[in-house]
C-alpha cells in the first residue's frame, strides 16, 4: 500500500514508519521537524529509500498538503501534533492551530480522496481512573488542558467525518508511551527523564508527592497497535485504547531504577492539569483487534536504557 504518516519523524511516528516498512509499504512521512529529527529515521532512509520519503512541511501548509495526497494513499495516520501539556496552557492558540486546523486540513484531503484517517489521540482526555477495572472508551472525558481539549476537538471532527461523508475513520488513545527515541528534556516522558538522570548520575526528580499513576506502554507495542487498528476495518468509526493494564505510581517507577537517596520531590509546574490515576482497560482492542501489550514495564525499560546507553541521540 501507499501509506501517509504525518509527524512520522517523532517518537511514536518513526516505530510506526519501521513497522509499515517491516510490512513491505510504500510510506511518505510529511513532519516539520518540531518534535523529531531526521536522524531518527535516518537508518530508514538509508536501508529503504525506495520505499520511504520524507517530506519536510507543516500539515498547516495547504500547498504541501495537496501536493502530497497526488500520491493516492491507502491509509493516513495522522501523529503530527503539538503535544506538551504545558506549553498548552502557555500558548493555547498554537496547540489549536496545530491539532485541530492541522488535522481538518488532512481530514478533507482524506475525505476527497477516500483515505483511510487513524487518528492520535490521548489517554490526556479523561478524568482519572476510579477503579482498578480501569478506563473504558466510555468513561467520562475531562480536558484539564488546552491539549486535551484540542485533541477533543480533533476526534469530534474526526468521527463527523465518518458519520457525514462515509469516510474510514478510527481514534486512538495509548496510554502512556516510553522507549527508545523518546526525548528526554522537558515533557518528553517520565521515563526517559528518569533514566536519562540516572545514567547521568542526576536525582530523579517527580512533582509532587509522586502518588500519581501512569499506565506505561512500550513504544514497539504501541506502535503496532497504530498499525494494526489502520488495517482493520473493524475499527471504522471506534475510539480505542492501548495500554499496559496495569498502573505504576511515579514515586514506584523512580524506585525501579535508583535507590531512595536519588529520588528528589520538586512543586508541581501544571498541578491543574495531573491526573492523579490513568490506568487502561484495553479489553476492546483485545477483543477487535486481538491486540495486547508483549512487552512488561520491566522488559521496557530495560531495553530503553540499553538503547540510551548505546547511543548519541537522546
Amino acid at each position: 500500500m501507499n501509506v501517509l504518516v504525518t509527524g512520522g519523524v517523532g517518537f511514536i511516528g518513526r516505530w510506526v514508519v519501521d513497522y509499515l516498512l517491516r510490512d513491505g509499504h510504500n510510506v511518505w512521512i510529511l513532519d516539520d521537524l518540531s518534535n523529531g529529527k531526521t536522524v531518527n529515521i535516518q537508518r530508514m532512509l538509508r536501508d529503504k529509500g525506495k520505499m520511504v520519503h520524507f517530506i519536510k512541511g507543516d500539515i498547516k501548509d495547504l500547498r504541501i498538503v495537496h501536493h502530497l495526497f497526488a500520491n493516492s494513499f491507502d491509509i493516513c495516520f495522522h501523529l503530527a501534533a503539538s503535544i506538551n501539556v504545558q506549553d498548552s496552557i502557555d500558548r493555547p492558540r498554537v496547540t489549536f492551530e496545530n491539532d485541530v486546523i492541522g488535522t481538518f486540513n488532512i481530514l478533507e484531503l482524506c475525505k476527497k480522496n477516500q483515505v483511510k484517517f487513524v487518528f492520535m489521540s490521548t489517554c490526556m482526555v479523561y478524568e482519572q481512573a476510579w477503579n482498578e477495572e480501569g478506563i473504558r472508551e466510555t468513561n467520562p472525558v475531562k480536558p484539564a488542558s488546552p491539549y486535551a481539549g484540542s485533541k477533543l476537538a480533533a476526534e469530534n471532527m474526526v468521527l463527523s467525518y465518518h458519520y457525514a461523508y462515509g469516510l474510514p475513520a478510527t481514534i486512538l488513545r495509548p496510554f502512556n508511551t516510553y522507549g527508545p527515541y523518546q526525548k528526554t528534556g522537558g515533557e518528553g516522558g517520565v521515563v526517559a527523564i528518569f533514566l536519562k538522570n540516572k545514567l547521568a548520575g542526576r536525582p530523579l526528580k517527580i512533582y509532587g508527592d509522586g502518588t500519581q499513576t501512569r499506565d506505561l506502554l512500550y513504544v514497539e507495542d504501541c506502535a503496532r497497535f497504530v498499525v494494526e487498528a489502520g488495517y482493520s476495518d473493524k475499527v471504522n468509526g471506534e475510539i480505542i485504547h492501548a495500554g499496559s493494564g496495569k498502573d505504576i505510581s511515579i514515586h514506584d517507577l523512580a524506585n525501579l531504577m535508583v535507590d531512595e537517596s536519588q529520588i528528589k520531590h520538586v512543586p508541581h509546574i501544571h498541578p491543574q492539569s495531573e491526573v492523579p490515576k490513568l490506568l487502561c482497560d484495553y479489553s476492546k482492542a483485545k477483543e477487535i483487534l486481538n491486540w495486547k501489550p508483549n512487552y512488561t514495564l520491566e522488559e521496557g525499560i530495560t531495553k530503553t536504557e540499553e538503547w540510551m546507553k548505546s547511543t548519541t541521540l537522546m
